[in-house]
This record gives C-alpha cells, structure tokens and sequence, in this order.
C-alpha cells in the first residue's frame, strides 16, 4: 500500500470531524499519511491534535496557497465552507483529491458520492475518469443503501418507500444539546407530580402539552420542540410538497448507483425523531421477483459484513433493533423482514444504523484508503 503524501484535515474539531479522527486512531490510518496537516478558520497558530510526534499548529483553512500543497483534503466543515474555498481552489490549478462530508457538490456531475461497500465500480469508474471530488452521501441514503445492499446489487427492487425516523445528530452537536435541554426541561416542570403516586397521569400530560404549545420550551437551534415530540419535516421545502431530504432520498441513491438514466423510484417522508444518533427506517419494497422470504433474508445478510439481521421475533427486534443498541458501532441492524397481505413481491423491513458512522465519517476514511491503493 502506498502512502499518502499531504492530508488536510478541516472541520476536525466537530462532530463528524470528531468521530473521523476516532476511527482513523482506531484503524491507524495516520499511519499511512506522510504528513497530516489540521486546519482551523478560526484559531490558526494554536495547537492542533498530537498525531505523529506532538501537536503542531493549526493552519488557515482559508489559506488558498497552504492548502494548494496538499495532496487530499478532507472537509467536515460543512457546505458553507465547501462553497467558499472549494471553487477558487480549483480555479488556482490544484489538482489534488477533495473529500467532503457536505452535500454541497454531491450531485456536480465531476463528483463521485463515496459508499464503497456498495458502489466500489462506480468509485473506480470516477477515478479512471479523471474525477477528484469524491462526496459521502446523505446519511439516511448511505444507511439505507448498506442495509438493503444485497437487493440493490441483485437488481431486485423495482420501488421503494421509505419512512425515516431520524436522529437529531443529524442537526449538529448544538441540536443534540438542545435536545438533552428540552428533555430536562419537560422533566422538572412536572417532576413533583411524577413524585406524587397519587396525581392523576392525565394532569401531567395536560401539563405537558400545554408547555409544548405555549412556546416557552428552549428551541433556539431545533426550532420547534422535540422532546416529547416529533417533527415530521426535515430540511428545506421544495415546494412541491416534498422537502430536501426526502428528494435525496432518490436523487443520491441513483447516482449512488450509476442509475441517473434509469432511476429505481424512491419515495420518503422523513422524520426528525428524538434520539440522539441513530437513524432508523421502515421500507416497504416493490421487487422485481416473488422471492421467498428466507432467500431475501439471505441475500441482505450476506451483501457486507456489517449488516446484522435481526430474526422477527419481538424479544430479538426490541433487544437488537433499536438505537440503544446499535449506537456507537458499524452495524447495520435490519430486522423485521416480511412478506406483506399487498402482494408476494412486496416486502416490508426495517433497519437501524449509526448516522455519524457510515452515515458521515466511515465512507471518508475509506476512500482515503482507496486512494493509498492506487499506484
């Protein structure tokens, strides 16, 4: 394997950026980078993360000619930051490899979006074709495309809806906290009448439904309340009745696929749901065949090594099936695999997966990898 020269890293300090740095420890990967050079746009000079030999000093991330000398960049800054540099810096004549974990350049017809596992041919083909903007996908694609890999490889879904019910990671570490916030919020205003056995559990609901409403709860960074809540929006509104989100849902997972001009249908209602960095999904699947139930089994669980099947029973879906226990891990957990009254080749499932894992940070450390494999 070869090693890569100069790696910029930016956005390190966030929470993608955070668990990118985690897993690259965890797997050596700085072992094979000749230089690793961290890059703030805000506290250039001041020490970075120690590495190698110590900490050295952060560079400019808004240093066109200091990032000119790298050889990959990574960015986990964000689509602002994207926008602002990514441009010039290609105007400059660098020639060099740009990972991003924003979305802003996924759909730029020279962008690869990165999901090895699943689309390692189309990652070859944007090599050999000159591409070196290579772009981790949305997080509820990427989840959903590893879980259901073994279908999609066998061309055997003709259509899919998919119900998201998402973490709110994927509104940033700030959301997160607010979160926690609203939760301890709801908790002491009705925590006297939790103490009392006798109170009435319909006065603490009253209680806090009218919280809910009245606009006091902390929403500074969610916008609306969570806790105690769903919020069945996600994203920006197209106004088409559909939000961002729920559009990626089908425009990434084609290009994703190579499938731009023969797109398999995808339609998603996406929901922001009050957990704190798994996202889970319920799919319902027009296949192209009528293939019995423990083929179908079979083929999601053999596509990858990290898909978990789940056996549909309640003990292991509500053991196995959750948040709780697939946080923090590489596991994609799909259970609840069905045949459905609809027809024989429609089949229900549903899946759980880390949103900052493969869902943000793995693909990014794993495309480093592929570009140290080529000579």
């Amino acid at each position: 394997m070869n090693k890569i020269g100069r790696v910029g890293f930016v956005g390190w300090r966030g929470m993608v950026g955070s668990v990118l740095l985690e897993r690259m420890r965890q797997e050596n990967d700085f072992d094979r980078i000749g230089e690793p050079v961290f890059y703030s746009t805000s506290q250039a000079g001041q020490p970075g993360p120690e590495i190698h030999n110590g900490p050295e000093p952060l560079a400019d991330a808004l240093d066109l000619e200091s990032l000119s000398d790298l050889d990959v960049i990574i960015s986990c800054q964000g689509g602002e930051y994207t926008r602002k540099i990514h441009g010039p810096l290609r105007r400059s004549g660098w020639r060099g490899y740009w990972l991003d974990a924003a979305s802003a350049l996924r759909m730029d017809g020279n962008s690869t979006i990165i999901l090895d596992p699943v689309n390692r041919p189309v990652i070859e083909q944007g090599l050999s074709d000159g591409h070196r903007d290579f772009i981790g996908g949305n997080c509820t694609v990427s989840l959903m495309m590893m879980a259901l890999h073994g279908l999609f490889e066998r061309d055997l879904i003709e259509w899919i809806s998919v119900m998201t019910y998402q973490a709110i990671s994927g509104g940033g570490a700030r959301q997160m906290r607010e979160l926690l916030i609203q939760m301890g919020e709801i908790h002491g205003l009705v925590d006297p009448l939790l103490r009392n056995e006798a109170g009435s559990i319909l006065d603490i609901d009253s209680r806090i439904n009218r919280h809910l409403r009245s606009g006091m709860l902390t929403t500074d960074d969610i916008g609306y309340p969570l806790a105690a809540n769903l919020l069945p929006w996600i994203d920006s509104d197209l106004d088409d009745g559909t939000s961002r989100e729920e559009w990626k849902g089908v425009a990434e997972t084609n290009k994703i696929l190579g499938r731009e001009n023969n797109p398999i249908p995808i339609d998603s209602t996406c929901i922001r749901v009050g957990t704190m960095r798994c996202h889970s999904q319920a799919f319902t699947i027009g296949l192209r065949d009528d293939v019995p139930l423990d083929e179908l089994s079979e083929m999601i669980g053999r596509a990858n090594e990290w898909v978990r099947i789940v056996p549909n029973t309640r003990d292991a879906t509500l053991e196995c099936l959750t948040p709780s226990a697939v946080g923090g891990t590489l596991d994609i957990a799909v259970g609840r695999i069905r045949k459905s009254p609809a027809g024989s080749r429609i089949a229900t499932a549903f899946t759980v997966g880390d949103q900052l894992l493969w869902g943000a940070a793995e693909p990014l450390r794993r495309m480093l990898a592929i570009l140290e494999e080529r000579p």
